[in-house]
């Protein structure tokens, strides 16, 4: 008798298991048309969230066919750039210390530059159905980003044209479900706009999935 009971509650604690999952699966699913343009407080959940996202160590200044006539603010680097022909390898580093990030681009010749981008009180969310996979098990994989904005201060090659009033925008993009990841999160784009600077920076993020198949959350989801 009691060995009959142990095997109806463990069946039992099995089915709640598997339904839990399920529901939790399901709870992440994105609908067809999704498209959510949202923002709101940078509360604790979205700061332990970004706590988790990972710059690669390295990174790209965005050029145009303009070249270094596009860029402003970043004269001490351009004879370097133009020794390069518009392809300086920056290596990179960022911290996020739960106040700020803090991103230091270096160049093959050593120049260096740090900026201090402090969290915003709000910040921007936003998620896309791109309509790139039809008929795709538990909904679409949405495009998304997360945005962050203020003031930034720099050092180095970049302190000239942080002029006071210079803002910057932190953009972290990818792909997922319609839960939030750090690991949804694979490219990075830094802008710095102000009256003596225009240009931006770009690169990867480590803690980012190569992949829809390496998401064991993707795999494991039931179908609608």
């Amino acid at each position: 008798m009691f060995k009959k009971a142990a095997i109806h509650l463990f069946g039992l604690i099995v089915t709640i298991s598997l339904l839990s999952g399920n529901i939790f699966a399901c709870a992440c699913c994105a609908e067809s048309g999704t498209r959510v343009d949202y923002k709101g407080k940078t509360d604790q959940f979205i700061r332990d969230l970004v706590k988790e996202i990972k710059f690669d160590d390295k990174a790209e200044l965005y050029m145009t066919e303009a070249g270094f006539d596009g860029v402003e603010g970043l004269d001490s680097i351009a004879k370097e750039d133009e020794a390069t022909n518009g392809m300086i390898d920056f290596s990179s580093t960022g911290l996020f210390t739960g106040k700020a990030w803090k991103i230091t681009l270096k160049t093959p010749k050593g120049l260096s530059a740090t900026y201090s981008l402090p969290v915003p009180l709000r910040y921007a969310e936003f998620k896309v159905d791109i309509h790139d996979e039809e008929d795709r098990p538990n909904g679409p994989w949405l495009y998304k980003e997360f945005r962050f904005d203020g003031v930034v201060t720099a050092t180095g090659f970049a302190k000239a044209g942080a002029a006071r009033g210079t803002k910057f925008e932190l953009v972290f993009s990818g792909r997922g479900n319609g839960c939030n990841n750090p690991e949804d999160y694979t490219h990075w784009n830094l802008d710095i706009v102000g009256p003596k600077a225009e240009y931006a920076f770009f690169g990867k993020l480590s803690s980012g999935r190569k992949n829809e198949a390496e998401d064991t959350r993707a795999i494991l989801l039931l179908p609608n």
